[in-house]
């Protein structure tokens, strides 16, 4: 058995394209998830979450984001 923790991470991470090279943006996610496995817990997916937002009179107007979520998961005793 797992107990699972999701972490947001944001959808877009600005870089110049020649720094891209060296790998920062993979660099971001990997210092993410060394993070998180640091305290327990293991790497187990990245996810893409589609959020449809409504606002305006009546609910009218729509939007839709996409959110990045990391799942890590921790062995628990059964």
């Amino acid at each position: 058995m797992y107990k699972y923790k999701m972490v947001q991470v944001p959808p877009t991470i600005t870089i110049k394209a020649k720094d891209n090279r060296s790998g920062l943006a993979a660099e971001y996610l990997e210092n993410v998830v060394n993070e998180w496995a640091y305290q327990g817990w293991e790497f187990h997916r990245v996810d893409t979450i589609g959020i449809q937002k409504t606002s305006g009179l009546l609910g009218r107007k729509t939007e839709y984001d996409h959110y990045y979520v990391i799942s890590f998961r921790k062995a628990i005793k059964a």
